[in-house]
């Protein structure tokens, strides 16, 4: 054998072994493979579009509050009692009471005097048309409002107030000219 010939074998043994080598090794995870063989692609990002417009910052300030109802005035006038007064207004004479319970004493629903259906012609009351009152978060009574409250007693057993007797507003009394 030529020279030629031993050198052109050296170089196509030391290519076959270099192929034989790299078909050893694996590919690197961060690049796709080119032969695409079956192995799975690795993703490669892609742009995610952001809205248009000003990035949102925190913010510290407070919400502006939701405006409380507003009260409506009523007279009270011959033949009203606070049933049928809440009817007309869509709430409840409980709800009646305990708006006023602090001009009012004796429509305090906590108080040992209380009278939901004594009215007297010519008191205002104040109210909240379609309102309930929230048991769980009662107005402010006498004690609120810096007055002595009467000392409460045990509950007695009375029906519901829908149940009750209903006692028409009184006449302001008049005096009698003295003869």
């Amino acid at each position: 054998m030529t020279a030629n010939v031993r050198i052109r074998r050296r170089i196509i043994g030391a290519l076959t072994v270099a192929v034989l080598l790299a078909a050893c090794v694996p590919e690197p995870t961060n690049r796709p493979s080119p032969s695409g063989s079956g192995s799975a692609a690795t993703p490669t990002p892609t742009a995610v579009p952001t809205p248009a417009g000003p990035t949102p910052t925190l913010s510290f300030i407070r919400p502006t509050p939701t405006p409380r109802p507003t009260f409506f005035i009523y007279t009270v006038v011959s033949g009203d009692n606070l049933v049928t007064i809440a009817r007309r207004y869509g709430t409840t004479g409980t709800s009646i009471a305990y708006w006023n319970r602090v001009t009012y004493p004796s429509l305090d629903p906590e108080s040992n005097k209380y009278r939901p259906n004594h009215l007297v012609v010519g008191w205002t009351l104040m109210l909240i048309p379609n309102v309930e009152v929230d048991p769980e978060n009662l107005p402010p009574g006498p004690s609120a409002s810096g007055l002595p409250e009467a000392p409460s007693e045990e509950p007695s057993e009375t029906p519901p107030e829908e149940e009750q007797p209903e006692e028409p507003a009184e006449e302001p009394a008049e005096e009698s000219p003295a003869g």
